[in-house]
């Protein structure tokens, strides 16, 4: 990935009980070392674990993607990720922080308080990464996520008109990721104007039945998006 061009590469930690890895910290080394930027994505949400694999990995950015309460003042859902976003920011003041941001996919987006949430965050955020929640009728369902409780790698779109709001309205920079593929990488950066793209499904390998196969990345895949978003970025700074 280092060799095809990639800024930042994502490391995921699985579990809370197995977090410790000692081939994923010479990974964040390397990546580190060759002058890119490690992230370091936790699937748990004790901060003491939390701060136990900073500790260990010293990625240079923490990215934290649970799905957040469609009801910003729901039981106070929303604070409790807060509080615990907060405490990592004031434990390591020297690491990033990506927040990922829920939008629907088009259609379904309205409902979805994304721009509320992202004020709420961006105190405490670096960057933001907008991702698809997906819908299950006339609603959303955080328990349908690819991953329960998490946003992201479902290879569907977000709503590009709401990711173009809040990269305007975002004093921090704004990924884009949620379906970003190769095919359609330079339209959306063309639509959005994105700090940068993120992509995870439609760059994966592909099992014989044309499945995402998750973790294990298709190198041309990854090089045609570098090649594409580079294009389009240098199209829109001229």
């Amino acid at each position: 990935m280092i060799e095809l061009g990639v800024d930042h590469v994502g490391s995921v930690l699985l579990s809370e009980q197995g977090w410790r890895i000692p081939e994923l910290r010479s990974t964040v080394e390397q990546i580190q070392g060759a002058g890119r930027k490690s992230s370091l994505i936790p699937l748990f949400a004790s901060v003491e674990a939390i701060s136990a694999s900073i500790d260990y990995y010293h990625p240079d950015i923490v990215h934290f993607c649970e799905t957040l309460p469609i009801k910003t003042n729901a039981d106070g859902a929303l604070e409790k990720v807060l509080k615990r976003q907060r405490a990592i920011r004031e434990r390591f003041p020297q690491i990033a922080l990506m927040r990922s941001i829920p939008i629907g996919c088009p259609g379904l987006a309205e409902i979805i308080p994304s721009l509320a949430l992202s004020a709420a965050f961006e105190p405490l955020s670096d960057w933001f990464l907008t991702d698809t929640l997906l819908g299950a009728g006339n609603g959303l369902s955080n328990d349908q996520q690819p991953v329960n409780g998490y946003v992201g790698i479902t290879g569907k779109t977000c709503d590009w008109t709401i990711a173009a709001e809040l990269v305007r309205q975002s004093a921090i920079p704004v990924i884009l990721a949620g379906g970003i593929g190769p095919d359609n990488v330079e339209s959306a950066i063309f639509q959005v104007r994105p700090a940068g793209v993120d992509s995870c499904t439609l760059t994966n390998k592909t099992d014989t039945d044309g499945n995402a196969r998750r973790f294990r990345k298709d190198p041309a895949k990854v090089n045609t998006l570098v090649q594409r978003a580079r294009r389009a970025f240098n199209q829109i700074l001229i």
